[in-house]
């Protein structure tokens, strides 16, 4: 099976892909991303490698974006799904990378993205990474994904219904350039700065050691960027993920979001930003999402986000603006 059907309760589509049971579950003394598997090149610095197991795939039926859902409806999830390595080195992780490593898989997405948006079929990018096995990660090695969707996600378009409403009650404003104003007045919550990015843990934030990224200057997708736009995100992307190895000191569960505009309705007010949704709570205390998150969608946070901030600029490494 391997198709799109409504959720009609939560006014949503599921993606239904059965074969991705059969996907390898963390196998032994061998990787398909390694050099020597047969499936990669020899020699590579990153890789964009297409998924064997993809929820979306060019070769799905259409999306039909017209269609009025029902209660039982489907329809096409033509797409695409893409794994992106990070590096030929098996158990490197990501806070191993060096910055001109980050650079190269930013560069990366940036090409995967123009490519998706000459795509009529394509409506969102979705950038993100799955990191350590209590997120589920079932391939040890460094990697993300990208999944081209032909249809907003809830929460993309949850956020962008939030940011329309902003813009209309206060003469056109970015909700997100709003919020970062605000968070560097604060400054509480600021664990780190360049000239174009700046990382802090947000007010509100639901998972523990929740960081967000956003650029100073007002970006919709990695297709604005200018080139030190793109040296500045791959320099804080390789701070981020050093101070959260050295949080604990161990490899951090996180599930990571690089988060754009909707590639089709450029008068969506949205705000270039990435996500971190780190799952450890303590040095030995894991956060599950349990029921009341999970069936009804309301977070109970474990931790102070302005107590997280200072222990998170604590770690190494500091940035000139710390």
């Amino acid at each position: 099976m391997h198709q799109l059907r409504w959720h009609a309760l939560l006014k949503q589509w599921v993606v239904f892909s059965t074969d991705r049971q059969n996907r390898p579950q963390m196998p032994v003394n061998w990787c398909p991303f390694d050099p020597g598997s047969g499936k990669v090149p020899e020699h590579y610095d990153v890789y964009l490698y297409p998924n064997d197991f993809p929820g979306f795939s060019p070769l799905a039926d259409p999306f039909d974006p017209s269609a009025q859902p029902g209660l039982f409806d489907t329809t096409g999830p033509r797409g695409a799904c893409d794994v992106i390595l990070y590096s030929p080195e098996h158990t490197l992780p990501p806070s191993k990378l060096t910055v001109e490593n980050w650079r190269k898989v930013i560069d990366l997405w940036t090409q995967r993205t123009r490519e998706h948006s000459l795509n009529p079929d394509i409506a969102l990018v979705a950038v993100f990474e799955n990191c350590g096995e209590a997120v589920g990660v079932t391939m040890p090695h460094p990697h993300g994904q990208i999944y081209a969707m032909p249809f907003l996600s809830p929460i993309v378009e949850k956020e962008v219904a939030a940011a329309n409403g902003y813009a209309e009650d206060h003469n056109g404003a970015c909700i997100f350039c709003d919020l970062l104003c605000q968070e560097l007045e604060q400054q509480v919550r600021i664990v780190a700065a360049n000239e174009h990015f700046v990382a802090f843990v947000p007010y509100a934030a639901r998972f523990p050691a929740e960081m967000a990224i956003y650029a100073r200057r007002h970006i919709r997708t990695l297709l604005d960027f200018t080139e030190e736009e793109k040296a500045g995100l791959a320099a804080i992307m390789s701070v981020v993920r050093k101070k959260y190895d050295n949080l604990y000191g161990f490899l951090l569960p996180l599930m990571m979001a690089v988060k754009q505009a909707p590639l089709k309705d450029a008068s969506a007010h949205y705000h270039f930003h990435v996500q971190f949704l780190p799952l450890q709570r303590s040095e030995t205390k894991l956060k599950y999402l349990a029921t009341i998150e999970t069936g009804y969608g309301t977070f109970l946070a474990d931790t102070a986000p302005e107590e997280m901030a200072k222990k998170l600029r604590a770690c190494s490494p500091k940035t000139e603006e710390d």
